[in-house]
């Protein structure tokens, strides 16, 4: 389980250091793709068959489906992660979340959040609960 939050960067060939601590799970392949809000996605090749099975189920005749898909599967990128832990980013995903230098990379259970460093700290207040909402959140989702 992909945990925790880290600061990072890309070098000059457009490679990120994977964070130690997400390494071992990750192995040395991972797929990357477009996620929400202006981030990129990282699932471990089992997690990422996971998801695939669910999109592939999606209804081909329904026009929002078929976008969903696109929106996760045409930008789908397999990554082999290099002895040191790095990866590169290709230049439309780097485009799509805004990446230059500066990177937050954010454990989310099963997959990890890539962020520009920039567009993570304009988001970081719409990231942010107060206490009040998390209680209502937490007994609303049953936890």
């Amino acid at each position: 389980m992909f945990m925790g939050q880290y600061e990072n960067s890309i070098d000059a060939k457009n490679r990120m250091i994977i964070p130690s601590k997400f390494r071992e799970e990750l192995g040395f392949q991972c797929v990357l793709t477009k996620g929400i809000d202006k981030c990129l996605y990282i699932y471990t090749m089992s997690e990422w068959e996971t998801f695939a099975e669910k999109l592939k189920a999606l209804p081909v005749s329904n026009e929002n489906a078929r976008k969903f898909v696109r929106h996760f599967n045409a930008s789908a990128v397999r990554c082999e992660i290099d002895k040191q832990g790095r990866m590169t980013i290709p230049q439309m995903l780097r485009d799509y979340a805004s990446i230059q230098k500066e990177l937050v990379t954010i454990g989310i259970m099963n997959k990890i959040e890539i962020w520009s460093k920039d567009e993570w700290n304009e988001a970081s207040d719409d990231n942010e609960m107060d206490p009040a909402d998390v209680a209502r959140n937490m007994e609303a989702y049953g936890i």
